[in-house]
């Protein structure tokens, strides 16, 4: 068992919960993506955060490139090991 980890880049909060939602039905996860707020350097203001979802991946079993086209969907992306 590995621990494999992939880190989505949303926009904002609500992208960030949206996709965190829809990860379980679209790719029937074993356990909650976590959500983390990432603010940006220097920037105060909730506005100017980006949002991280933290998945799991210890059987290694999503594909990377579904990932992309699927956060994607909210403007994001996924962040390379």
């Amino acid at each position: 068992m590995s621990d494999v980890r992939h880190v989505l880049v949303l926009p904002d909060r609500d992208a960030a919960e949206e996709a965190a939602q829809a990860l379980g039905d679209r790719f029937g996860l074993d356990e909650e993506p976590q959500l983390v707020r990432d603010a940006l350097a220097g920037e105060d203001d909730a506005e100017d955060a980006q949002w991280l979802v933290v998945l799991r991946d210890t059987e290694a079993r999503l594909d990377p490139k579904e990932l992309d086209e699927f956060v994607a969907e909210w403007d994001g992306w996924r962040e390379e090991p």
